[in-house]
């Protein structure tokens, strides 16, 4: 697929660029996961990101809603550095503006580094955080075999 054909994909999503438009939709989205994806829509890796998550979003409409963030807007950088997201793309997962987390078997839970291999490795995630949060979890075990979870390796700041 050519670079245009991504970047025509991640204009299917919603693009959030300010603080208080993250705030609202973090706070409005309730019963469903909210998918925030941070990332650049110039960076080849996000477009591949947001391809897959534009051809997953029908099917994941009854259970969730999927955003993008575009982490060079100045007023979000409360969020990228909360949530210390230096790789991209980084996503976010929340449920009744609850903070999941998700088991992948890499050293951060907190987000899901790098692009997804294929369309269905996204919703088994999506579907798998709503069956955990709909149960009262808060972390749940990634359903995507590990060959296919990206590998990165974490840098600390200040440390």
């Amino acid at each position: 697929m050519s670079y245009n054909s991504y970047a025509e994909m991640s204009y299917l999503l919603k693009t959030l660029t300010t603080k208080e438009e993250i705030d609202r939709v973090i706070r409005d989205t309730i019963d469903e996961v909210l998918v925030l994806r941070f990332g650049r829509s110039s960076d080849a890796v996000c477009l591949q990101h947001d391809e897959i998550l534009a051809k997953s979003v029908r099917d994941v409409s009854k259970f969730a809603k999927v955003a993008l963030v575009d982490v060079d807007s100045e007023d979000v950088q409360v969020y990228v550095k909360y949530f210390d997201i230096t790789l991209f793309p980084s996503t976010i997962f929340f449920f009744n503006a609850h903070h999941m987390k998700l088991d992948s078997g890499t050293a951060d839970h907190t987000k899901w580094v790098g692009a997804f291999h294929i369309k269905q490795d996204f919703i088994d995630v999506v579907e798998a955080i709503y069956r955990g949060a709909m149960k009262g979890k808060m972390i749940v075990q990634c359903p995507i075999p590990p060959e296919r979870i990206p590998k990165y390796q974490l840098v600390y700041k200040d440390v």
